[in-house]
């Protein structure tokens, strides 16, 4: 299939784009200028939600374990840990030199505090079921049991226990997540929700928060109080929300910005021929997806969810579209992960696009619409970037071939999570998902029907809340595996999100900066990189 001609005048017109640059910038000493996918919506490890929110606490906080820059998990504030032969003891010895950044020490109690108060239910935190291996956490969170019923424990300052209700084999990796971050209490207990704020925030990471000036950067500064201040090469750095990606690269190519977190795919040929090796590409644990609202009709119908499925042609969205920085999806987990099997695949990717727009065709006919029924449209909803517009453009023009109109609404990134996670109506929308832990169960407990916050649309079905129920429970991975492979082949066949494609890492990576390591983890904490003058 070709691509529609507004995708294709876009494309030129970005091209032309990039030949406007300004002239290079001399870069202010010592500081680095890093892209960030979008403006952050909180600096609250306990609210956020989204990778540029990532990017940014992982230089400010430093949980009990975190990531070194070729995506190992090295040891954080807790300096060793032992696990119980059931695997479901956890214990952490904390580094004696932890500090926050007004000086006081981190303790154990500072994790106690954190923990409890993510799992409040009064702060309404979106990411608070990553916690439920915990022992007592999802009653916790559903107001079914007292905080200080959280197996979660300080027996001395240096001393943390954390006790599992299952063993988990992926708990580790979870405690380098941003809802395990510690936030200092006292500052949260004396300013609230404003403990964020620039002069209010005290952070345990290797950097400080000084400035926050909204649609333009988060500005972080060296923390002196930092257990590794001294290994810590860059000075300070400027978080760049970087939405619209061929400005973004213009504003690199004029030497405004020092790295770029992502890519406009339409242009990756012409960004490889001018930046060579700068340009770097990388593998990834990601997911890029449709949802469908199941409680707005006739999305609750399945074969029109296959319909719409059918008919998009992936490859030539992650090849052409994407410039080959996407991967095709047939299924919800992508390759890479641990303890799992070669994932199950949607039915008809091998046929060929007549006979699956054929099929597609009968699928609409059957429940009523097309030649001879009522006429489908689809309300298209996605967060604004020059990649997601054309891909939004492309799939509208394959979903026009069997005779669907498409309207599209798009917002800020902020704006477009923060409309999901309220669980606003919608019909179709654009979501994507970066692993948390490289493990099946992060990709599959989004469609749990008890998930209120990550499943937008309200999938419930007991039969695939049941199977991975019994996979968590289940301590002999290969049946973890079977249980988790049945569970993901039943969402692909009711579809409440089309796969459309995985992810891979792609940045432009100034030569002046060193250190950068592409993993399946995307991580990329600063306080291992270094900047030259």
């Amino acid at each position: 299939m070709t691509a529609p001609d507004p995708y294709r005048r876009r494309c030129l017109a970005g091209l032309a784009a990039l030949a406007l640059v300004r002239p290079a910038r001399a870069a202010p000493a010592g500081l680095y200028r890093r892209g960030n996918d979008a403006d952050p919506g909180t600096l609250d490890p306990h609210r956020a939600s989204t990778t540029a929110e990532a990017h940014i606490l992982r230089d400010l906080y430093e949980g009990l374990l975190t990531y070194d820059n070729h995506g190992r998990l090295i040891p954080g504030v807790a300096e060793a840990w032992t696990v119980s032969p059931d695997g479901l003891t956890y214990t952490f010895t904390l580094r004696a030199t932890a500090r926050w950044s007004n000086g006081d020490p981190v303790v154990a109690d500072d994790f106690v505090f954190a923990l409890s108060r993510i799992l409040d239910p009064a702060l309404g935190a979106k990411y608070a079921e990553v916690l439920f291996p915990i022992r007592g956490a999802r009653a916790v969170a559903r107001g079914e049991a007292a905080a200080d019923t959280l197996a979660v424990t300080a027996p001395s300052p240096r001393t943390l226990i954390i006790t599992l209700a299952q063993p988990t084999p992926y708990f580790l990796e979870l405690l380098t997540h941003f809802v395990a971050l510690p936030v200092h209490p006292a500052t949260v207990r004396r300013w609230g929700d404003a403990f964020t704020r620039p002069g209010n925030l005290v952070s345990n990471g290797a950097y400080v928060l000084r400035d926050v000036v909204p649609n333009d950067r988060v500005l972080v500064e060296r923390n002196p109080h930092f257990h590794a201040a001294a290994e810590v090469a860059i000075p300070s750095v400027a978080f760049l929300p970087t939405p619209d990606l061929a400005s973004a690269v213009r504003r690199y190519a004029g030497g405004e910005i020092d790295s770029l977190a992502d890519l406009p795919g339409d242009q990756m040929a012409s960004l490889k021929a001018r930046f060579g090796g700068q340009v770097v590409l990388g593998p990834s644990l990601g997911l890029y997806a449709l949802a469908f609202d199941l409680r707005r009709p006739p999305f609750d119908d399945v074969r029109v969810r296959r319909a719409l499925s059918l008919v998009i042609d992936r490859e030539f969205l992650a090849e052409r579209l994407w410039g080959g920085t996407m991967a095709p999806a047939y299924s919800l987990c992508p390759p890479g992960l641990e303890h799992y099997r070669p994932s199950p695949e949607l039915a008809g990717r091998d046929s060929l696009p007549i006979d699956r727009e054929d099929e597609a065709r009968s699928l609409l006919a059957q429940a009523g619409f097309g030649p001879g029924g009522r006429p489908l449209t689809v309300k298209y909803r996605f967060n604004t970037s020059d990649n997601n517009r054309n891909t939004a453009v492309a799939i509208a023009e394959m979903w026009r071939g069997i005779g669907v109109t498409t309207r599209f609404t798009y917002t800020d990134a902020k704006t477009h999570f923060a409309y999901l996670r309220d669980g606003r109506p919608f019909e179709v929308a654009r979501v994507s998902w970066i692993a948390d832990y490289a493990d099946p169960q992060n990709f599959l407990f989004l469609l749990q029907g008890d998930n209120d916050t990550l499943n937008p649309g309200h999938y419930a079905n007991p039969a695939y809340d049941a199977l991975m129920r019994a996979a968590a429970a289940e301590t002999d991975l290969a049946r973890r595996a079977d249980l988790l492979f049945r569970a993901e082949t039943l969402a692909l066949a009711d579809l409440p999100w089309i796969p459309v494609m995985h992810t891979r890492s792609k940045a432009l990576i100034s030569p002046r900066l060193s250190g950068y390591h592409p993993n399946l983890r995307n991580a990329a904490p600063t306080r291992f990189l270094r900047l030259a003058p």
